[in-house]
């Protein structure tokens, strides 16, 4: 069984890349997918492990867009 976990987790990273639209989904699938199965619930796992990766890159992506947008404020006391 740990073959299959230690190849699985090579390919995800390996395909993470390729796979633009499932931001931290692919990531998060893969250490759900771990640790849902050391509780005996492999399959629940994956699938909150993803949500939860999706989300947290998506809050990074947001928080990166708000730096870029808002000026660092200049003091121009002469």
């Amino acid at each position: 069984m740990k073959p299959l976990i230690i190849c699985t987790a090579v390919l995800g990273i390996a395909l993470a890349p390729a796979a633009a639209g499932a931001k931290g989904c692919i990531k998060g699938a893969i250490v759900g997918g771990i640790a849902g199965h050391m509780a005996g619930h492999g399959k629940v796992g994956v699938v909150a492990g993803c949500i939860i990766g999706h989300h947290e890159a998506n809050k990074r992506d947001a928080n990166r867009t708000d730096q870029k947008a808002s000026p660092p404020a200049q003091d121009n006391h002469i």
